[in-house]
């Protein structure tokens, strides 16, 4: 295939790995601009992979990643050869953003996509006392903690793994519902939700123990 057929955009995370992969791959199949590509081909790690799907959320691109990270619980392994072959062999994911509507303390609505987490984190010395609605039903009351978060598939391995929350696989049509540093109820471990669900977290006290929505 040749350089001008292939439309790859190779980007790359930044370090001496991703960028040494970029300069393999850009002379070996040529390097388009992210607008005129086909396919985006991101070198580094998960969160790098992330942030690739933000950008280009909602033009059509396909990404493609390849570990040039750390971990790399969502990218391929990294190979030069064979590339154009092993994208036409792959099995494609329909990575759905989270859509958040937050009201402020003025009343003001502010919508969002999230691809990895949507989350509350207090603002204060004070724990955040969140409550937990579902479909509309109290799940749980009064959640002490410094945080909670609602985690897609692509975003289980980011900070909801590190704050001890499941890595769901990408096709699997569930949530997760995890807390930060839970004071009370002490040891509770979060939750899967269907992802049609819709989740509401609202802040008890929230003159005194403020939280802010990413």
């Amino acid at each position: 295939m040749s350089k001008t057929a292939s439309r790859f955009a190779f980007v790359s995370s930044g370090t001496a790995d991703a960028n040494a992969a970029l300069e393999s791959l850009s002379a070996r199949y040529g390097q388009a601009s992210v607008e005129e590509a086909r396919i985006v081909v991101a070198l580094g790690g998960d969160g790098f992979l992330l942030q690739t799907l933000r950008e280009t959320m909602s033009t059509g691109k396909k990404v493609y990643g390849m570990n040039r990270g750390t971990i790399g619980f969502l990218m391929n392994e990294y190979r030069a050869s064979g590339l154009t072959g092993r994208i036409a062999a792959a099995v494609a994911e329909t990575i759905r953003p989270l859509e958040m509507q937050a009201v402020t303390a003025e009343g003001e609505t502010i919508s969002a996509l999230a691809i990895n987490e949507v989350a509350l984190w207090r603002q204060s010395y004070q724990t955040a006392k969140i409550r937990i609605t579902v479909d509309g039903q109290e799940r749980l009351e009064e959640l002490h903690c410094d945080g909670v978060m609602i985690a897609t598939p692509a975003g289980s391995t980011a900070y909801n793994l590190s704050a001890h929350g499941p890595i769901l696989p990408l096709d699997a049509p569930l949530l997760a519902l995890t807390p930060v540093s839970p004071f009370r109820p002490r040891r509770w471990p979060g939750a899967l939700r269907c992802n049609k669900a819709m989740g509401r977290l609202g802040s008890w006290d929230a003159a005194k123990r403020p939280v802010n929505c990413l």
